[in-house]
């Protein structure tokens, strides 16, 4: 129900957003929330209707229409969305496209990455509103907290209200300019699923197929059919193909040399390839290219320990270049320790002043613990033990830590 749910809110709201509008994204939104309240309690008690999106999606046509019919001035939106008291029909996996992005989420993903909006206003709203993500999780995939997310998102809203009232496809020079917007929500909505910081699903499979979703639409549109959509799709395609041995029994997530790699989907590796080879059309390298080739790596090892790990540190080093953080230090530094030892990795990140939203994330307490603790450091790597457990998002992820930091001699 709950993947139900998420997967028509955004639907949903970007149906009704564009018939009323996205200036008006607020009230589309708490018309869509009331209709899945209601939902809640009409199909526990009479059950779930033959067609349950359809259900909703009139439900929250109404909710909408009352709010609008107790404003004023909204003559003009009433007449035009009063026409259409049932979803439309269409098939969401369409790839075909004549100028109009047929698929409403992927449309709304566009709209919502509008020119007017700040990059990390644009992020927050479409993960929020399109996605389905609270608050507390795109916070953890920006870095920051979760008073800043509120502020954005009310930015946003506030600002799509200014704006002149369009809901149809954007431009093709707008939206050629919002591509990479569109791209950093599909990769961040990839992530939550891949390693979600949700409490109780440490991976949600459901996000990541419809990230993967996404990115195939997006690459059989004219303007989507990039060579960093490509390699987006191969990124995705290579960590989706290893999902399945990302747990164990219980759900708890286990570490890379752990995972049975008989349980890696082969063919999913082999679409991943394919969409790398695609990727490498042009002259462009992003840093989508950078991590498509990390996971290839990965994959293509017949064995954590004969990992070309120092191919690995090399497109860190390049991913560093084209796209700067310390995030790809860090893991350069983790490659490094596979072939050089920690000795060397330390060293890479002597001198290093995290930012203080690195500094706030499990992530760097975490490296620096395992490395501190592979070379010797007792009392160093106690100290970022203690502090990456106490950072770490999750009971999963923090489970995960522990097994990493206390384990001796890997």
């Amino acid at each position: 129900m709950e993947h139900f749910f998420r997967h028509a809110y955004g639907r949903l709201v970007s149906v009704l957003a564009r018939k009323v509008g996205v200036q008006h994204l607020g009230l589309v939104e708490d018309a869509v929330q009331g209709a899945l309240l209601t939902a809640l309690t009409a199909w526990v008690a009479r059950g779930v209707p033959h067609q349950p999106e359809a259900w909703l999606y009139q439900v929250a046509h109404n909710n909408l229409m009352g709010v609008l019919r107790r404003e004023t001035g909204r003559a003009r939106i009433l007449h035009a969305a009063g026409n259409h008291a049932q979803e439309p029909q269409q098939d969401a996996n369409d790839p075909h496209f004549d100028g109009e992005v047929r698929d409403e989420l992927l449309r709304m993903l566009f709209v919502c990455c509008h020119d007017a909006l700040p990059q990390e206003s644009r992020l927050a709203l479409a993960l929020k509103t399109l996605c389905g993500l609270g608050t507390s999780e795109i916070a953890q995939r920006l870095f920051t907290t979760e008073a800043n997310i509120h502020k954005r998102l009310a930015r946003a809203r506030e600002r799509l209200r200014e704006l002149p009232a369009d809901t149809g496809t954007p431009p093709l020079e707008a939206m050629q300019a919002r591509l990479p917007s569109v791209h950093a929500v599909i990769y961040l909505l990839f992530n939550e699923g891949y390693l979600s910081v949700q409490q109780q699903d440490a991976i949600r499979r459901e996000l990541c197929d419809e990230a993967i979703r996404l990115a195939s639409l997006l690459a059989a549109h004219p303007v989507g059919a990039t060579p960093q959509t490509f390699a987006l799709l191969a990124l995705m395609f290579l960590h989706a193909a290893r999902l399945a041995a990302r747990q164990d029994a219980s759900g708890g997530l286990l570490l890379l040399e752990e995972q049975d790699r008989t349980l890696w989907d082969q063919a999913t590796i082999q679409q991943g390839m394919v969409w790398l080879e695609r990727s490498a059309s042009g002259e462009t390298f992003t840093r989508y290219h950078a991590e498509a080739g990390i996971a290839a790596q990965h994959c293509l090892a017949p064995s954590f320990e004969q990992t070309n790990w120092e191919e690995i540190a090399g497109l860190y080093a390049m991913l560093e270049r084209i796209d700067p953080s310390p995030l790809h230090i860090l893991n350069r530094a983790v490659a490094v320790a596979q072939y050089q030892g920690p000795a060397a990795a330390l060293a890479l990140l002597d001198g290093l002043v995290p930012p203080s939203w690195l500094l706030g994330h499990h992530l760097w307490a975490a490296v620096l613990a395992d490395l501190h603790r592979r070379a010797g450091n007792v009392a160093q790597a106690d100290q970022y033990r203690g502090q990456a457990l106490a950072l770490a998002p999750t009971e999963n992820i923090r489970d995960l830590l522990r097994r990493r930091l206390m384990a001796v001699g890997t």
